[in-house]
């Protein structure tokens, strides 16, 4: 297992209940495949240092967790694929 450090960015269009959707999404990813989310903070809307995407802010998420090597990959992917996402980023601890 690997500890891991997610921060995204949900676009400030997304409705709270989409927000907390997401959220729950990618933490319960990190539980099913055997990992621990040792900590998830709600940064809140921030603004931007430049316009993304023709938006000024958006909600940041920080999350650390542990996982299999192969989990980063996988949120990565799915992240590409869901809606209101602006930006991610993995560190390896």
């Amino acid at each position: 297992m690997n500890k891991y450090e997610l921060l995204y960015i949900i676009s400030c269009d997304a409705t709270e209940e989409q927000r907390e959707a997401i959220i729950k999404k990618f933490s319960d990813m990190v539980e099913r495949d055997g990992g621990k989310v040792e900590t998830l903070e709600k940064m809140g809307m921030k603004k931007f240092a430049y316009p993304i995407n023709h938006k000024n802010e958006g909600f940041y998420v920080l999350m650390n967790f542990e996982s299999n090597p192969t989990l980063p990959r996988e949120m990565e992917k799915q992240m590409m694929l869901t809606d209101f996402f602006v930006r991610k980023m993995f560190i390896k601890k």
